[in-house]
């Protein structure tokens, strides 16, 4: 059964090849806009790189740069194929290679669809990937001594700056790890003493934050210590005093950020895809339209073309055939292999 079938004038011949060589420049121009988009989310990505756990999400941004750049081939071969559409004695020599144009087309078109879902997708995977990435980031804030781990209080208080945040979940956090080096504790004295010792694990803990979690359009001066303690404070009550610290955690801040960078990216890259499906259907129609004409002298005659010349399964499967009797044909001969070096020894 054939697919979207349409008679073509040689007038609407004419305009299908111009108006799909105008849109296959503009889909390659928006090919190029793919790829930056997917350096910039890449960028945006390594610049947490160090509050993050893993590197799954960054599936995304190569995703669309490499689709980005294969769109800018497919477009480039595309604006050749119409500026020959209309000569019978110049198209016929692109017949061996629209074949396989149109399954490499189909191929990267799939995989920027591909790269819009996952762009809306990948929030668990972010979410549970800063999760690992911040509590280790805060665990590791005081220790600006050791190789590797020089920048990460620079790291962390910009980054609660920056978002206007405090801790992984909350500011609540800070108080369960030892954010200050032991290099500036007084062990002299019995405040520390007692503190290090009421931890079962040796640490100063302390129901403090950081002071880049004051929130500087507070009226207060910024309280960093004895955050739940009501008496060493004038005129303050834990339960109700609205905080003059950042209440937000840092990895709701970053999903957030994130999320919304990747689903503005996304929306973007559907329109793309949209421009490029839209590029794939009218080069179809036009090689399918003038395969009727290739060696005829009248070339102005009306003409048929269609979008598939089988049904969307029969189409699938005269492409999957060949790859998989390749597959067990290659299978074959492996298997067999084997047999005939061993049964050679025996006939001699």
């Amino acid at each position: 059964m054939v697919v979207m079938k349409m008679k073509f004038p040689f007038q609407k011949r004419v305009k299908l090849a111009q108006g799909l060589w105008i849109l296959s420049w503009c889909a390659t121009v928006a090919g190029a806009i793919t790829f930056t988009l997917g350096c910039i989310l890449k960028t945006e990505l390594r610049r947490r790189a160090e509050v993050m756990d893993n590197t799954d999400i960054h599936i995304v941004p190569n995703t669309l740069m490499i689709v980005g750049l294969a769109s800018l081939g497919i477009n480039y071969f595309s604006s050749k194929i119409c500026q020959d559409a209309l000569d019978a004695g110049r198209f016929p020599r692109w017949k061996n290679f629209l074949k396989p144009y149109f399954a490499v087309s189909c191929f990267f078109t799939s995989l920027m669809l591909l790269g819009v879902i996952m762009s809306y997708a990948m929030k668990g995977s972010l979410e549970s990937s800063l999760k690992v990435g911040l509590r280790n980031g805060i665990r590791f804030y005081k220790d600006t001594d050791t190789p590797g781990r020089c920048f990460q209080k620079q790291n962390i208080d910009r980054l609660q700056m920056e978002f206007q945040c405090c801790g992984n979940n909350d500011f609540r956090d800070w108080f369960e790890v030892q954010w200050i080096s032991n290099r500036y504790l007084d062990f002299s004295s019995k405040e520390v003493k007692d503190r290090i010792k009421s931890n079962v694990d040796g640490r100063y803990l302390l129901d403090g934050v950081p002071f880049s979690c004051c929130n500087p359009s507070s009226p207060r001066p910024c309280i960093q210590y004895q955050l739940t303690n009501n008496s060493a404070h004038y005129n303050y009550e834990y339960q109700t005093e609205e905080l003059n610290i950042y209440l937000r955690g840092c990895r709701e801040a970053l999903v957030n950020y994130y999320m919304g960078l990747m689903n503005t990216i996304g929306g973007g890259v559907l329109s793309v895809f949209i421009l490029q499906g839209s590029v794939l259907v009218s080069l179809r129609l036009l090689q399918t339209s003038m395969e009727a004409v290739a060696g005829k002298e009248n070339t102005e005659i009306e003409t048929e073309g269609y979008l598939l010349e089988k049904s969307v399964k029969d189409t699938i499967m005269e492409y999957i055939d060949p790859v998989l009797k390749f597959l067990l044909l290659t299978n074959q001969v492996e298997e067999g292999t084997p047999a005939a070096a061993s049964a050679t020894p025996a006939a001699t």
